[in-house]
């Protein structure tokens, strides 16, 4: 058994961040854009949004902070770490971002089949509720329904790369479980903390043999100073939001999705 954190920030590992080139003073037509690397065996990778390079030398389960970007298309570029010029991008997608909305743009999938998948994300929840949505970004994992502890189902069948709808819940204490289709349970994740007026994403990466769970804050979709590219400019937010890998540790069965119920009051 395994407890989230009662406090969570936005998930974040160092990275770079997006260029002064891709930035604009006007707060109104921007759209707000987090980077998230999910595939388990590919490289560490540099990100280019528009020919610019917006992270560098991201690694697996690495994700960066919200950072503003245009309204409109833009072609997003990942290329391993230190190569481009001497080799082709290994993802090349032209993506769409709406002012006033928030989004992960998550590099999923095995390195043989790296995929962009872009997610919109929610910023708020209801006064006095909580929000929550998982995502399966684990290849070759199975399908699994998560729900609570013997109880029925909030989320049925889900199954690589599916994300999702949020679902909105009381501010509390939860028992947690993740179980196969046919009712066993894989993850026990008693004692989950959500806080009222904060929306989470959590996402299973990894492999089947050996998940893990990262869970990313989508209410803290806040315009922030620009930090330097490279991997010195987020260095300091680890310490505030951090790898939920390091709070759940690695979960060593099935597909990594958790789900609520709510505890009963003492």
């Amino acid at each position: 058994m395994k407890k989230l954190l009662s406090s969570l920030a936005a998930f974040v590992l160092v990275l770079g961040v997006f260029a002064p080139a891709v930035f604009a003073d006007n707060h109104e037509e921007m759209a707000m854009v987090r980077v998230l690397h999910a595939s388990p065996d590919a490289p560490a990778v540099d990100v280019y949004v528009d020919g610019n390079a917006v992270v560098e030398g991201a690694e697996f389960k690495a994700a960066t902070d919200y950072m503003e970007l245009p309204a409109g298309e833009h072609t997003v570029e990942i290329y391993a770490a230190g190569t481009k010029g001497e080799q082709d991008a290994v993802i090349s997608a032209d993506v769409t971002v709406e002012a006033g909305k928030a989004y992960t743009a998550a590099a999923i999938d095995t390195l043989e089949n790296l995929q962009l998948k872009a997610i919109e994300d929610s910023k708020e929840a209801t006064e006095g509720m909580a929000k929550v949505r998982v995502g399966h970004f684990i290849p070759g994992a199975p399908a699994v329904d998560v729900g609570p502890i013997g109880g029925e189902a909030l989320f049925a069948g889900a199954e690589f790369p599916m994300v999702t709808d949020y679902k909105e819940l009381e501010p509390g204490s939860y028992d947690l479980e993740v179980r196969t289709t046919d009712g066993t349970q894989l993850i026990d994740l008693s004692g989950t903390t959500v806080e009222a007026g904060k929306v989470y994403s959590a996402f299973a990466v990894g492999t089947a043999d050996s998940p893990e769970v990262l869970l990313l804050q989508d209410s803290a979709a806040m315009p922030s100073e620009m930090p330097e590219t490279g991997f010195g400019g987020t260095a300091d937010s680890g310490s505030n939001a951090m790898m939920l890998a390091a709070a759940f540790g690695v979960l060593a069965v099935g597909a990594g999705f958790f789900v609520f119920r709510k505890r009963s009051e003492a």
